[in-house]
């Protein structure tokens, strides 16, 4: 059965434009859009008459699991500080952590309008079958995820061959809703050997590779007393850095660094609420060229606050960004990893799109639409959501979770890991 949605305000990202027209969905695809689209004999009818439609915003890089940390005491603060407790998390995780990680954290994304998450995983005492785990919890929300897990030395050599094969494996599992890629990190922690078995899962299966670099300002110089090069050289040598890699973070990177990344046309993911909240350092999302795309890291999955942060903190370094260019590279990034259509509001693009209530108390236009998206839209706008051409989230009730059992397990969870961890 077709659904047609009539009377909605339809957005476009980019090039923007603000019209209010009709859709048709069909398996998933959006196969018509006219001014006024006459009914087909038994199609749903869904009359969103003073509603904004957009498309669903994407992630490019978010760690699901760091949501377990959410309340708990911090001894210290900052980068080095932030960052142990990650991965002390990490280490702690079990499979059904992760699992009820990934559950919560999905219905976060769904309740804020994001339909597509990039989720870079590690859980070094239960790597196998761990980014099943992260695909099960997902799954029940009806989000769209590219799943990594992330390759380093920093548990020692067999953690790092059983990522290996763990991140193989869910590649070429991957079906429907779910993409697997190839993640990276702790570059001043994983030798050569590893970047070359990348290398080779790459080109046998031309997937993404997810790498988290230039976090850390202490990384580039312990690279270079390991193994005599910083990251970004070791991975040119390898050749990793290319259209099909996204570089999260990028913050301690120079701007000849970033000119050699964008030259090999690499990706460039800013997260700008997680690099205040570490104390990492000022990125400069203004430098990273016609890739650069947004991602929520360790904070919450709403791409939209995310949106609004960078905006404003970069605005308040002198350094303005194109927010717009921003969200819609992030459908490109996504499209790229499914081989589809995944962003605009046309004919034959996935249907991927955000209803939201939300009523501007000024003209919205194509002028005035990046002012309406950072001051005034919200995740409390967000009625309803769409993903792959089903409803997901309807009037703002999740239509395939129950949402105080998923809070059940992940209260559950985070109170075994805490305990765990000591706290």
């Amino acid at each position: 059965m077709t659904t047609l949605l009539k009377g909605a305000t339809l957005v476009e990202i980019e090039p923007p434009s603000v019209e209010q027209a009709d859709l048709r969905i069909d398996k998933g695809r959006i196969v018509a859009r006219a001014t006024a689209l006459e009914p087909l004999p038994n199609e749903e009818i869904t009359d969103l008459s003073g509603r904004v439609v957009m498309p669903g915003l994407v992630s490019a890089h978010h760690h699901l699991h760091a949501g377990l940390l959410r309340g708990l005491a911090r001894e210290a603060t900052g980068f080095q500080a932030e960052q142990a407790l990650l991965e002390r998390l990490e280490n702690a995780l079990s499979h059904d952590d992760i699992q009820a990680a990934a559950a919560v954290g999905g219905l976060e994304g769904l309740c804020s309008g994001t339909t597509t998450v990039f989720a870079l995983h590690a859980s070094p005492r239960v790597v196998p079958g761990s980014l099943a785990r992260v695909a099960h919890g997902l799954n029940d929300t009806g989000i769209r995820a590219v799943v990594a897990y992330e390759v380093s030395d920093r548990a020692g050599v067999v953690s790092r061959e059983e990522a290996l094969d763990e991140l193989a494996g869910f590649i070429s599992r991957a079906r429907g809703r779910f993409r697997g890629a190839i993640g990276l990190s702790h570059l001043a922690q994983t030798p050569n050997e590893a970047l070359a078995a990348v290398k080779a899962i790459s080109g046998a299966t031309r997937a993404l590779t997810l790498v988290n670099v230039a976090e850390d300002p202490a990384e580039e110089q312990r690279s270079l007393e390991a193994f005599g090069a910083p990251p970004l050289d070791r991975l040119f040598e390898k050749e990793l850095i290319s259209e099909a890699t996204a570089i999260s973070q990028a913050v301690h990177l120079s701007w000849p660094q970033l000119s050699d990344l964008m030259a090999r046309g690499a990706w460039l993911v800013h997260s700008s609420r997680s690099n205040m909240n570490t104390q990492t350092g000022l990125a400069t999302p203004a430098k990273f060229g016609v890739r650069a795309c947004l991602g929520t890291d360790v904070m919450s999955l709403d791409t939209l606050a995310e949106a609004q942060v960078a905006s404003l903190r970069s605005r308040d370094a002198s350094q303005p960004i194109d927010i717009l260019r921003f969200v819609a590279n992030g459908h490109r990034l996504a499209s790229q990893a499914f081989g589809v259509t995944i962003g605009p509001l046309r004919e034959d693009a996935v249907a991927d799109l955000v209803v939201l209530d939300y009523q501007p108390p000024t003209p919205l236009s194509s002028e005035s639409l990046p002012s309406h998206l950072l001051h005034g839209m919200a995740s409390q706008h967000v009625e309803s959501v769409m993903v792959d051409g089903m409803w997901r989230l309807w009037k703002r009730k999740p239509l395939s979770v129950d949402v105080a059992e998923l809070a059940r397990h992940s209260r559950e969870a985070a109170s075994a890991v805490w305990s765990r961890l000591g706290t």
